[in-house]
């Protein structure tokens, strides 16, 4: 029997939505994956009692981002649609999204991470939008993040393809906290600041923050997607890019 890609629960007598990415080599945020989150995301979205969801991961990383194998050019619309809705799911819900990072959050993890509300770092987490590096870009960073880090410090991460540590993450404001357990962090976080305040009265709070980024970022990421889609992976470059980092990873040349 297939074990889940992601081990879901509930916390904190259900108040708290507690996603765990369950493929510990990597994370690697495939199509399953990715399917699983956004399904228990939609499945406990509109439960009154719920305050917050807290999305973690087994292994040594947190996830090297989404799978490469699945952006191969003829094949890849599928992949970049499906990790936006899960992007656009995460801005847009009702409740406060965390995630606890460990090790390596890097591509596609960083642009899910990045859409929450409040990312809890290890001090060994490392985070890096690399997608340069394989000729092609990153759709929902390019949107995401100079909201988020501001436009400057945005640009630098995504033409650089550059990796950065907690602690320079955390300066950047993109990380809330870095300590030895971020999970911890994360529930302590919870425990204070959300679970003694009223369910509902924290929706309307969300929606008052959250609804302008998420309509800017509904219109930003359909215009890269069809810049993703239909013009860069038509061209030579992205194509050639993916096939080296594939060849390099099945056969260490």
């Amino acid at each position: 029997m297939t074990e889940p890609p992601v081990i879901v629960w509930l916390d904190r007598s259900g108040a708290l939505l507690r996603l765990r990415l369950a493929r510990p080599q990597a994370n690697v945020l495939d199509s399953a994956m990715i399917a699983a989150l956004d399904a228990e995301l939609a499945r406990n979205e509109n439960d009154d009692g719920l305050k917050g969801a807290l999305i973690d991961a087994e292994g040594r990383n947190f996830s090297y981002g989404a799978s490469v194998e699945e952006h191969r050019p003829g094949r890849c619309a599928d992949m970049p649609r499906a990790l936006h809705g899960l992007v656009r799911r995460i801005a847009a819900y009702p409740v406060p999204v965390m995630f606890a990072v460990h090790g390596q959050c890097l591509g596609g993890a960083l642009e899910v991470a990045s859409a929450g509300h409040l990312i809890f770092a290890a001090a060994n987490a490392k985070f890096g939008q690399p997608e340069i590096k394989l000729g092609v870009f990153a759709p929902a960073a390019s949107c995401i993040l100079p909201e988020r880090i501001g436009r400057m410090v945005a640009e630098d991460l995504l033409i650089s393809g550059r990796s950065i540590s907690a602690d320079t993450a955390n300066a950047m404001g993109l990380v809330a906290s870095v300590s030895i357990d971020p999970e911890g962090a994360a529930l302590a976080y919870f425990d204070e600041h959300l679970a003694p305040k009223s369910a509902s009265s924290l929706r309307y709070a969300v929606a008052a923050t959250r609804e302008a980024f998420t309509r800017r970022l509904d219109q930003e990421l359909d215009r890269v997607e069809r810049l993703y889609l239909d013009e860069l992976m038509a061209t030579h470059d992205a194509a050639e890019g993916i096939a080296a980092f594939l060849d390099k990873l099945c056969y260490g040349r």
